[in-house]
């Protein structure tokens, strides 16, 4: 079981069976970034939300780099270890935030991209 399957039955996916890994994860990604721009939006009011928000963020890039780091990846050498890269920075800024060191924009624009990647969309939105 991959991480596209595992994500899907997390976050409880409905109707799967038609549905690609990469439309999968861009639904996933999409609803967490929805969630964390909302929570961002409501910030300073409810840090609550927005601590909610970077947890499914962390789990989501977790769940990535697991993914990115097993042998059977058959993405390429090169964006396997960019995509890794950004989970390793996306974990630790969202650290960053929750101690209030930082902002979460920077984390949503991560989403954004690798969602245009998987969109076919590599350069603008």
């Amino acid at each position: 079981m991959n991480a596209h399957v595992m994500a899907a039955a997390a976050y409880g996916v409905p109707n799967t069976a038609y549905k690609t890994p990469r439309t999968i994860e861009y639904e996933l990604i999409s609803k967490i970034t929805s969630r964390l721009s909302t929570a961002i939006k409501a910030q300073p009011f409810n840090f609550a939300a927005l601590a909610e928000a970077m947890h499914e963020n962390r789990r989501l890039w977790v769940e990535l780099a697991m993914d990115l780091a097993t042998p059977g990846n058959q993405l390429p050498d090169i964006l396997r270890l960019q995509l890794l890269g950004l989970a390793q920075f996306s974990l630790r800024h969202i650290d960053q935030v929750l101690d209030g060191k930082d902002s979460a924009d920077v984390l949503v624009d991560i989403n954004l991209a690798v969602m245009r990647g998987l969109a076919g969309r590599a350069g603008g939105a």
